[in-house]
Formats: structure tokens, sequence, C-alpha cells
């Protein structure tokens, strides 16, 4: 019996959208994106190619509108060089961060730039029908703000607090999103803005978003740990995201601190995110109360917000909590350290706009738990990106799905020279 042929998928075409282009094309445009202005000489020089093979490439990509010619460059003798220029604002991308008890969606450049963003409180975990209606309102509130409008849409990038089989990226955790039964369900948004939408767990596409625009740059091997409801890590290595084999790699908030402790959502006892997750914060500040009469919350509403901007007043009551959170993340932290040796621990989320506040105290039980070298290499420090780390990042994830495929870039018309 001869070979079987390869099944390849099928696909599916989005308005406007040319077949897969040439690898060679794919490849010079990351090349003028990486540096932003460049002379096809120069691309030439850089890969190899001829003039003629880097004048074909080239022209394949003006219809995009994503590269324009913009004046020559200095000449070395000879025709001076036409310098080529990529375009920043050609197109724009959603990114979409889907917390626990929020929806918050960004709309960015093809440079990391958030253009506008907004965001809203919403009981997630509990409401998926209300959650992808609001979803839906969100992206169409950002993209009424941008003369361009889904025209020029790359595609929807969604961060989820749950792991994600990239073999199966539409089915959630019940474990941790019950209500949702095991199905994202965004599929409607596709039909709505006719583009592609891709999901990660929010942890990974943090990590992402700090890797290219964030305290990560440069970085190849880091961890972000992602403090809010609960508690994510994205882990990248020889600077890509880790996964693991089906997508679960990073639940750093499901290792256990405390095998006698409080029950997890999991089913295990003393998770890390038994102790350190918003609820538990504040939980943990109400039973302290009784202990610090003259706090500032005392008689308040308690809030993780409320707690942190105690503490970055010096509230001991305040304080207390977020030592006790520092020294739970600490031994959680060592012993990632211990395992993984990243050279540097990036903590986001809702804590980590306490800074040294939190730092100091999580540094010390880290000096306390690891080895000498493994913590002589690791710099353990806040993130760039803040609370829009996730959004960013799912954003960051179809522009690099783009860069490495330009069929995502819809066709328009040639930019002219900028005179």
């Amino acid at each position: 019996m001869g070979a079987k042929k390869r099944r390849t998928a099928k696909r599916v075409p989005r308005r406007g959208v040319p077949a897969r282009r040439s690898p060679l094309v794919d490849s010079n445009l990351r090349l003028i994106w990486r540096e932003q202005r460049i002379s096809r000489a120069e691309i030439s020089r850089r890969t190899g190619l001829s003039r003629s093979t880097v004048s074909e490439t080239v022209d394949a990509l003006f219809p995009t509108g994503l590269i324009a010619e913009v004046g020559v460059g200095p000449s070395n003798g000879g025709r001076p060089p036409v310098v080529l220029e990529f375009q920043d604002d050609a197109f724009a991308i959603l990114g979409v961060d889907m917390g626990a008890s929020h929806v918050a969606v960004a709309l960015t450049d093809l440079r990391g730039h958030v253009l506008t963003s907004k965001e809203r409180s919403h009981p997630v975990r509990t409401d998926p029908v209300g959650t992808r209606a609001l979803i839906t309102e969100l992206c169409d509130e950002c993209l009424s703000s941008w003369p361009a409008g889904p025209r020029r849409l790359v595609g929807i990038g969604v961060a989820v607090p749950s792991p994600v089989d990239p073999r199966q990226p539409d089915k959630l955790s019940e474990v941790v999103l019950p209500d949702w039964q095991g199905a994202l369900g965004l599929g409607a948004l596709t039909e709505r803005f006719g583009v592609p939408v891709m999901v990660d767990n929010d942890a990974n596409l943090a990590a992402l978003g700090e890797r290219w625009w964030g305290a990560g740059r440069a970085v190849d091997d880091f961890a972000y740990i992602k403090v809010a409801t609960g508690l994510g890590l994205g882990h990248v290595i020889n600077g890509r995201i880790y996964r693991g084999a089906t997508g679960v790699a990073g639940e750093i908030g499901h290792m256990a601190i405390d095998p006698h402790g409080r029950p997890c959502i999991c089913g295990l006892n003393g998770c890390l995110a038994t102790l350190v997750g918003a609820p538990e914060l504040v939980e943990r500040a109400r039973t302290l109360l009784a202990e610090y009469p003259s706090s500032i919350l005392a008689g308040t509403n308690l809030t993780l917000v409320s707690i942190e901007d105690a503490a970055l007043a010096g509230d001991p009551l305040a304080m207390a909590v977020v030592s006790e959170a520092a020294e739970h993340l600490g031994i959680a932290v060592a012993g990632f350290l211990n395992l993984m040796n990243p050279a540097m621990v990036i903590l986001g989320g809702g804590l980590a706009r306490l800074g040294d506040v939190l730092l100091e105290p999580l540094r010390e039980t880290v000096r306390r738990r690891t080895l000498i070298s493994s913590l002589v290499a690791c710099e353990i420090k806040t993130s760039q990106l803040g609370e829009q780390a996730s959004a960013v990042g799912a954003a960051t994830m179809v522009l690099e799905a783009a860069l490495a495929d330009s069929s995502l870039f819809p066709a328009t018309t040639r930019k002219r020279v900028k005179r």
C-alpha cells in the first residue's frame, strides 16, 4: 500500500485576506518591523537575498499598508537608497483581559502602544452570558474611538483566568470556572468583527506582554506571577512561553504551602491561593481588625484595593496582612527559583503596586529559602505594564501570529513616499 497523503487543515479565509504569503515575505516583514526603518539594500545585506528578490518581497507587502517609502538614506556612492518604514498605525489589535471579577479591553497599535482601553467590574466567574456580552460591548466601544474601526483590525486576543490547552483553546477548566461548563464560547466575536480570536491563560499573556514591551525585554528566562483574585504564573524559557504538555504549566496558585490548611477550589488543602488571593487577604484583614482597633481600615468596606492603599500609608494592620502574604508568596517563589533558576521574577496584579512594601519582605523570605547561586542570578521586581499586562499581552499574541503569517493583515492600498 502506498504512503498516505498528509492531511492539512483547511484554511478559513477572512475578509480580503490573500493566501499565505511566501516565507521570505514574512521573514522580511519581521526584519522591517524590528528595525522600524531600513533600506532594500540593507535587507539584502542582512539576509543574503538578491536585490531583485528583496524588491519582490517588499512589493508584496505594499498593498497591506504595513510599510511605506519615507525618503532616501545616506549613500556610499551611487544612487541613494530608498528607506522603508514600518507603519505601526496601519492596523490595530484588540486585547481582552477576562479576569475573575472584571473585563478589560485594550486597543493597541502594532508596537504595543495602547490607543484606548475600557474596563468594567463584572461577576465573570458566575455570569458567562453577561461576560460574553460585555466583552463584545467593550470591544465595540474601543473600536468606535478609532477612526479605521473594524476594517483595520488584525484580530482579537483573549486572556482567561483558566488553564488553556493549545489544542482546545475554547475549553475552560470546569474546576476554576464551573458556571462556564467548560466552554469559552466567544465565536460571536469572529462573526461580528470578521477576524480571528486567539486565547491563552492570563498569566501566560501577561508574561508575553512583559517579554515584548515591559520588564522582561531582553530577558530569555523569567517568571511572571499574577496576584489577583487568584494566582497564576507565566513562565518564559529561552524567550518563549512554556505551557506544558496540556497548557497547565504555571498553576502556582495550587502549590501546597500548608498541607493542613484551608480547602481550595481545586480540591487540595493549603494551596497558595487560599493564603494570598484577594478574597483571602480581605478575610485575613477582617480577622485582624480586633488586634488593630485604631487601623484606618476599621469601620470601612474592606477590599484588596483599600488594604493596598492602607499599606502604602503605613497602616499597621495592612502592613501585617501584606507581610504575611509576602511570606507565603516568598515560600513559593523560593521553591520556583531552586527548581527553575530564572533570571528574573516579575510580580503583577493588584498587589504589585505596593512596590517595595511587598518586595522587601518577599525578598527576605526568598533569601532564607534559596540556594545562594539561584538567588544571586535572579532579580525580583514588579511589572512595568501594571494592570494592563494581560490585555496588552493578549494583543501581543495576535501581533506575534501576524508577524509570522503576514496574510493575517488584509490588503488595502500602497503607501506612497512621504515627502
